[in-house]
């Protein structure tokens, strides 16, 4: 079998991006460098901290900021269910990591066989070759096999080649910040609190394409957005949402789920936005929803006119909010 690269290079902005395989192609040229490491589902507050800690370091050390980060989820690897979805997919996490100012992201392909390595190999093998001079981690990091390094060990397997910075925990609004509470949040439709943990509106990103166009018929068209990346659609319901098309930002109302009032034979969710005093036609383009709030569960009405009436009661409680937002 020929050789495989164990590693590629690119840009996105100003991010300078490796993919990297284990074990580690011996082609690696890097700088010196302090990274923040973890899996960062979410980018949150939390995450951030720890993040710009690595930031700072490295600006004062005259080294390049990086993050290490795993690709995909662990716990989906290993058979964990509930985590082929991502609060931040991938592409999402890069632009968040770029907007902080971080200059190198690897991202490790995480497979069984790099699950299988035992701490003191990840050291050797995967810190010292990247050129880690200082890691920034959470307070609760684990790696390698089944998690038995943890920030000690980090510690511990220095040998003075690396320091080690810990990062407490951060808590907002009384409890700690975690990409599980956040996950809870949204599969409860709590987009508000989402919004505070992660420091910014919960956000995903699709591609407007062909729906049934029911909505065109009863007086509220609607853009039928199809996600790009296997983003974590929480609970259905009715939301206030921002929608931005081609550099411009509406305010809109989105109905999350499979649609109950009509008798349909696919029962597949949806997003379906109503862009509030928006009549162009949008179709094929690309374009990101913000979920400010939450307005209501989605029920089944006993008909279009019941249906109709409680539609334009959602948008009049949206305008509201967003009055109050702005």
């Amino acid at each position: 079998m020929p050789n495989q690269k164990k590693f590629f290079a690119h840009e996105v902005g100003t991010l300078n991006i490796i993919r990297l395989s284990y074990p580690l192609s011996s082609e690696i040229e890097l700088q010196p460098c302090a990274v923040a490491m973890g899996y960062f589902d979410g980018v949150h507050i939390g995450h951030r901290r720890v993040i710009q800690r690595a930031i700072d370091h490295a600006q004062a050390h005259g080294i390049k900021s990086g993050v290490l980060t795993f690709d995909p989820h662990p716990r989906e690897v290993l058979g964990r269910s509930g985590y082929s979805q991502y609060i931040t997919p991938l592409d999402d996490k890069l632009e968040q990591f770029e907007k902080m100012g971080v200059d190198i992201v690897f991202v490790m392909q995480f497979d069984i066989a790099f699950s299988s390595i035992y701490p003191e190999d990840f050291v050797e093998e995967v810190i010292l070759p990247l050129q880690v001079k200082h890691i920034v981690v959470g307070f609760d990091n684990t790696f390698a096999y089944r998690g038995m390094g943890t920030t000690q060990t980090l510690l511990e397997l220095s040998k003075d080649r690396y320091t080690v910075d810990i990062i407490g925990p951060v808590n907002r609004l009384g409890e700690k910040v975690s990409s599980t509470i956040i996950r809870e949040y949204l599969h409860q439709g709590e987009v508000e609190q989402v919004r505070h943990l992660l420091g910014r509106p919960y956000k995903v990103k699709g591609t407007v394409i062909h729906g049934d166009k029911r909505g065109r018929t009863i007086g509220f068209p609607t853009a039928n957005v199809g996600v790009d990346e296997p983003y974590l659609i929480g609970k259905n319901g009715v939301y206030g949402v921002r929608i931005t098309v081609d550099g411009q930002t509406y305010d809109g109302v989105m109905n999350i789920g499979i649609k109950p009032t009509f008798e349909l034979e696919k029962r597949e969710k949806s997003l379906e936005v109503h862009i509030i005093g928006f009549k162009d036609e949008i179709y094929g383009k690309n374009v990101e929803v913000e979920l400010l709030f939450m307005i209501r569960d989605e029920i089944k009405f006993s008909g279009v006119d019941a249906l109709v009436a409680q539609i334009q009661q959602d948008v009049n409680f949206a305008k509201d909010k967003f009055a109050k937002l702005a």
